[in-house]
C-alpha cells in the first residue's frame, strides 16, 4: 500500500502540472513585473544570531532580519518564510558598537531601553551591516529633520554631509551569501536542538507563522493549481539574479503587496523554479553550481524526512489493520454460530481470555517494578563503580605526571647543557611568535573597533549638535515670544494704573469697570502661570542672594505697579538670556589670574556673574588691604570684653537693616549674628568713625556676597577708608555734603533742562540723593542692578556712584518733565529708582551716554565746595557763639522774672 501510495504520487501526469503552472502563470503576469534597476535599491535583510536569555541561560537564536525604511526599524523574523515579525528594533534614536572581546561577528545595537546582541556568520557581514544600518538612520534622522520653524536659519539649514562613513572606514563588498533577497533561498542556519530556535515569549506568533508555512506548502504542491507558477521562468532558463530580484519587487510594490509578502513571494520563486522535480533542464542551466548543490540537498532532506514520517505512519496502519481483521473473524464466527450455546460458548471464551489477559498484565506490571528496582540499584552499584574507578583514574594519572616529571628531569641532566639552552630558546620563541601573531590579530581586530566607532561618534554628534541647534533655536523663539507677552501684559497694566489714577473723574459704570479690571489683574499669580505652562526663565520670590525680586507694597494702590515690575523683570531676563547674559558669562569662564587691565574694567563695568562675583570681590579687597593676621579675632575679643559706646546704635540698626532680604528680615537669622560682631569690630578698629548709620547696610551687601564674616569686615574697611573720602561717616557728615553739591553742579552740565524743572519747583534732590551716596544705592535699586552698581564701585570708586546717579534721573527724564507739581515730584522721586528694571540701558547710560566723566574735575569740585561749605559752617559756628552768648547775658533776669511771676500765683 505504501508503494502503491508512492507511486500515486510520484506518477502525477505531467500535463496536470503544466496546467497549474500555467494556470499561475497568469497570476505571475498580473504582479506586472517592470523594469526598476536603476531606480530600485536593494534590500537590508539577511540572516543574523541573536542573543536571547532564557532565564540565568544565554543562547544563539538565529533570526531573519529586515529592515522597514519608512519606520526606521529593523524587523526580526524565526525564518525568512514567516509572515509575522518576532519583534522589532527602533533604529532612530539607536547607537551601534561592536568589541573585540565579545568575538568575531559579535556587534551591538544600544537602544534607549535595551541592547540587542547580534552575530554575523563573519566579520565581513557584520560590518556591511553595521554600515548598512548606520547609513539607513543617517537618511531617516535626515529626512526627519527638515521642518519649518519661523525664519531661523539655525533650524531651517538641512543635515548635509556624507551619509556614510567613508572618511573613517572603507565601505565593505556585499557579502551576497549572507545578506540580501538571494540569502532567503538559502537553508536557514541550523540548531542543535528544533525547540533552541524557537521563540517562546511570542507563542502566537510562532503558530501563525507556522500555520502560514504549512498552508503555504500545501498550496505549493496541491493539485488546485493555486501556488506560484512558474512557466514564464521556464522559457528563461537562467535563475533570478539580482536586478530580476529588484524587478520582482518592484512589480509587488506597485500591487501593493507588503514588504515580507514580496520577499517570501520571490524566495518561493527561486525555490520553485531551482527545485521542482519536474524542472531538471532549469536545474541544469543554474548560474552557480553551488546554489544548485545547495538546494538539491534541502530537497534531499526535506524527503527523506517526509518518507520516514510516511514508513513509520505505514507500521502504525499495518498493526491497526491486524487487530480490525482479526476482530472481524472473532465477529463473524460469532455471527455465523447456529445456536445461542455456540455463541454463549464464545462468549464465555472470550472473558476467559480477558482475565487471563489481565492477569498476564498484572504480573508484568508487578515484574516491571521489580526490574525497575533492580535497574536502580544496578545504576546505584553502577555509580559507586564509576566514582572508585575515575578515583583510580586520578590516582593512576597523578603518578603518571610525576613518573613524566622525574624522566624529564633524569633527561634534562644527562642531556648536553647547550642543547637543553637550544631547545629551551626554540620552545620560547616558538611561543613568542604565536603571541605575536595573536597580537597582531587583536590589533587588527581593534584598528576596525576604533575605526568603527570614530565613524560612529562622528555621526551620532553630528546628529546630536543638530538636534540642539534645532532646540536652541526654538527655545530662542520661545524667549522672544515670552518676552513680547510679558512687554504686551506690562502695557496693559500700565493703562490700567493711568486708569486708576484717573477714576475719580470716569463715570460710575466706567470706574466700576476698571477697579473690576484691576482686581482680575491682581489676582493673577506669574507663579501659577509659570507652573501651568511651559516657562524658560521662571521669576522666583527671591534672588541668589535673598533679595525679594517684586516689592510687596503695602499701599494698595502700588500693588498694580509691583506686579508691573515682575513683568518688566521677567521681559528682560528672557531678552537678555541667549543675547547678553550667556556670551558676557563665556568670557568670564576664559578670564583666568585675575590682573588690572582695560577688559577686566569692561567686564567688571558689564556684570559679575553670580558664579565668579565672590572670586572677584575677594580680589579687589586684598589689593587695597593687606590683613593683618588674627586682627579680626582680637577685635572680637576686645568687644566682647568691653562694650563699646556705640553698641546700642547698632542694636536698634540691626531689625532696620535690608527688610527685603530674607536673610535679615528676621531676628532669628544666622546673618543677623554675623553682621553684629562685623560692626562691632569696624567701630574697635576705627574709632575715629566708630559707627554712623548706613554702615549697617554697607556691611550686609558684603556679607550676603562674601559668606565670611572676616571678609566682609575687610570689605568694610575697603569701601569706608579706601573708596570713600575722608569724613565721609563722621559726625558732620562734612564729605557727604560736598559731594552733594558736586552732584549739583554735574546734574546742571549733563542734563540743564531736568534741573531747571527742579529749580522751578524747588525741589532739592539732595533729600533723595544723600542716602544713595551714603549707603551706594543700597535699598533703593532692584538687587540685581545694585549688584552690578558695586561690582564697578569696588573697583573705580565713588566716580561709579556719580555716573549711576546721573544715569538714574536721564532713565527717567521724560517722565520726571511730564509732572508739574512739587508735591508730584517728591512723591515720584520717592520710589522711582526701583522702577528701573533694564539695566543694560542703565549700564550703557552710565558708562557712555555721559562721557566725559574725568576724576579731576571731580576732585577740584570737590575741594572747592568743601572751602566753601567749611566757610559757612564757620559762619554759622559764630552765630551760634554770639547767640549763646546773648542768651547766658539774658538768662539770669528771664529767671528771676518767671520766679516772681510763680510766687505771685502761689
Amino acid at each position: 500500500r505504501q508503494g502503491a501510495m508512492t507511486k500515486s504520487r510520484s506518477q502525477r501526469p505531467s500535463s496536470v502540472r503544466e496546467k497549474d503552472m500555467l494556470s499561475s502563470s497568469g497570476e505571475l503576469e498580473n504582479v506586472q513585473l517592470k523594469p526598476s534597476r536603476e531606480t530600485s535599491r536593494k534590500k537590508l535583510c539577511g540572516y543574523l544570531n541573536k542573543l536571547g536569555i532564557k532565564g540565568p541561560i544565554k543562547t544563539w537564536k538565529s533570526r531573519w532580519f529586515f529592515y522597514d525604511e519608512n519606520k526606521c526599524h529593523l524587523l526580526y523574523y524565526r525564518t525568512a518564510q514567516d509572515i509575522n515579525p518576532l519583534g522589532s528594533i527602533d533604529l532612530s534614536s539607536a547607537s551601534f558598537d561592536c568589541k573585540a572581546e565579545n568575538g568575531e561577528g559579535v556587534f551591538e545595537i544600544r537602544t534607549p531601553s535595551r541592547v540587542f546582541t547580534l552575530k554575523a556568520i563573519s566579520k565581513q557581514a557584520m560590518m556591511y551591516w553595521l554600515q548598512q544600518l548606520q547609513m539607513r538612520r543617517w537618511e531617516f534622522c535626515n529626512a526627519q529633520s527638515r521642518f519649518p520653524v519661523g525664519s531661523s536659519q539655525l533650524v531651517n539649514e538641512p543635515l548635509t554631509g556624507r551619509t556614510s562613513s567613508e572618511d573613517f572606514l572603507p565601505p565593505v563588498k556585499t557579502p551576497t551569501e549572507a545578506v540580501g533577497l538571494k540569502a532567503a533561498s538559502l537553508p536557514a542556519p541550523q540548531t542543535s536542538t528544533a525547540l533552541q530556535n524557537i521563540s517562546l515569549k511570542h507563542p502566537w506568533t510562532e503558530i501563525q507563522n507556522t500555520v502560514y508555512n504549512i498552508c503555504g506548502s500545501k498550496q505549493l504542491w496541491g493539485n488546485n493549481g493555486n501556488a506560484f507558477s512558474f512557466s514564464e521562468f521556464q522559457e528563461h532558463p537562467e535563475n533570478l539574479d539580482e536586478e530580476q530580484e529588484a524587478e520582482v519587487e518592484a512589480g509587488c510594490a506597485g500591487e501593493g503587496i507588503p514588504e515580507y509578502g514580496r520577499m517570501n513571494w520571490v524566495r518561493k520563486a527561486r525555490w520553485m523554479n531551482s527545485g521542482l522535480p519536474g524542472l531538471p533542464e532549469e536545474v541544469a542551466r543554474e548560474r552557480n553550481p553551488m546554489d544548485k548543490v545547495s538546494v538539491l540537498q534541502q530537497q534531499i532532506l526535506t524527503l527523506t524526512e517526509e518518507v520516514k514520517s510516511q514508513k513509520e505512519l505505514v507500521k502504525l496502519l499495518h498493526k491497526a489493520l491486524e487487530a480490525a481483521q482479526q476482530e472481524k473473524r472473532v465477529s463473524s464466527m460469532y455471527l455465523t454460530a447456529a445456536e445461542d450455546k455456540d455463541r454463549l460458548e464464545l462468549v464465555r471464551h472470550k472473558v476467559r481470555q480477558i482475565a487471563d489477559l489481565t492477569s498476564r498484565l498484572e504480573a508484568l506490571e508487578q515484574e516491571k517494578k521489580e526490574l525497575e528496582q533492580i535497574l536502580t540499584l544496578r545504576d546505584s552499584h553502577i555509580q559507586e563503580l564509576k566514582e572508585h574507578v575515575q578515583l583510580l583514574m586520578e590516582k593512576n594519572h597523578a603518578k603518571q605526571e610525576v613518573i613524566m616529571t622525574l624522566t624529564e628531569q633524569m633527561a634534562r641532566e644527562l642531556s648536553d647543557p647547550l642543547q637543553e639552552a637550544n631547545t629551551i630558546t626554540a620552545e620560547t620563541l616558538y611561543k613568542q611568535q604565536e603571541e605575536i601573531e595573536h597580537l597582531k590579530d587583536d590589533i587588527d581586530a581593534y584598528k576596525t573597533q576604533n575605526q568603527f566607532l570614530n565613524s560612529e561618534i562622528h555621526q551620532v554628534t553630528r546628529l546630536w549638535t543638530s538636534v540642539a541647534e534645532n532646540e536652541k533655536a526654538l527655545l530662542m523663539k520661545c524667549a522672544c515670544l515670552q518676552a513680547r507677552n510679558c512687554q504686551m501684559e506690562s502695557k496693559y497694566l500700565t493703562v490700567l494704573r493711568k486708569l486708576q489714577e484717573a477714576v475719580p473723574g470716569l463715570p460710575s459704570s466706567h470706574a466700576e469697570l476698571v477697579r473690576n479690571l484691576i482686581q482680575e489683574a491682581l489676582q493673577w499669580d506669574v507663579k501659577e502661570e509659570a507652573e501651568e505652562g511651559f516657562n524658560l526663565n521662571p521669576v522666583s520670590e527671591y534672588d541668589e542672594y535673598g533679595f525679594m525680586t517684586v516689592p510687596d507694597y503695602e499701599v494698595e494702590d502700588w500693588k498694580l505697579l509691583a506686579k508691573i515690575q515682575a513683568l518688566e523683570i521677567k521681559s528682560n531676563n528672557l531678552r537678555s538670556q541667549e543675547v547678553v547674559e550667556k556670551p558676557l558669562r563665556d568670557r568670564w569662564n576664559s578670564v583666568g589670574e585675575l590682573s588690572p587691565s582695560a577688559e577686566l574694567k569692561s567686564l567688571i563695568r558689564s556684570g559679575i556673574p553670580v558664579e565668579h562675583r565672590q572670586r572677584v570681590w575677594r580680589w579687589i579687597v586684598s589689593r587695597h588691604c593687606s590683613r593683618l593676621p588674627d586682627h579680626y579675632q582680637r577685635l572680637l575679643r576686645q568687644s566682647k570684653s568691653t562694650e563699646h559706646p556705640a553698641c546700642r546704635q547698632i542694636e536698634l540698626d540691626l531689625p532696620r537693616t535690608l527688610t527685603n532680604n530674607k536673610h535679615f528680615s528676621s531676628p532669628t537669622s544666622q546673618l543677623i549674628p554675623k553682621l553684629r560682631r562685623v560692626l562691632l569690630a569696624f567701630s574697635w578698629h576705627n574709632p575715629a568713625i566708630g559707627y554712623c548709620q548706613g554702615l549697617n547696610r554697607l556691611a550686609a551687601v558684603a556679607l550676603l556676597v562674601l559668606e565670611d564674616e572676616e571678609s566682609a569686615f575687610w570689605c568694610l574697611v575697603h569701601i569706608v577708608e579706601n573708596l570713600m573720602p575722608a569724613d565721609y561717616y563722621s559726625d558732620t557728615l562734612i564729605t557727604s555734603q560736598v559731594d552733594q553739591r558736586v552732584f549739583k553742579d554735574f546734574l546742571s552740565e549733563k542734563l540743564p533742562r531736568l534741573m531747571a524743572h527742579f529749580e522751578q519747583y524747588r525741589i532739592d534732590v539732595s533729600l533723595i540723593t544723600f542716602n544713595w551716596f551714603l549707603v551706594a544705592f543700597v535699598d533703593s535699586l532692584v538687587s540685581d542692578i545694585l549688584l552690578r552698581v558695586w561690582d564697578a564701585f569696588l573697583y573705580e570708586g565713588t566716580k561709579v556712584i556719580f555716573r549711576y546717579a546721573l544715569a538714574i534721573f536721564k532713565y527717567n527724564e521724560d517722565e520726571i518733565l511730564r509732572i508739574h507739581d512739587s508735591v508730584e515730584i517728591y512723591q515720584y522721586l520717592r520710589f522711582f529708582t526701583r522702577m528701573i528694571m533694564d539695566g543694560r540701558k542703565l549700564m550703557n547710560i552710565a558708562f557712555n551716554d555721559l562721557n566725559p566723566f574725568p576724576m579731576k574735575v571731580l576732585r577740584n569740585r570737590r575741594s572747592m565746595h568743601r572751602e566753601e561749605l567749611e566757610a559757612e559752617l564757620c559762619e554759622l559756628e559764630q552765630i551760634k557763639a554770639a547767640y549763646v552768648k546773648e542768651r547766658a547775658e539774658q538768662g539770669p533776669q528771664d529767671l528771676k522774672e518767671v520766679v516772681s511771676e510763680e510766687e505771685e500765683e502761689i
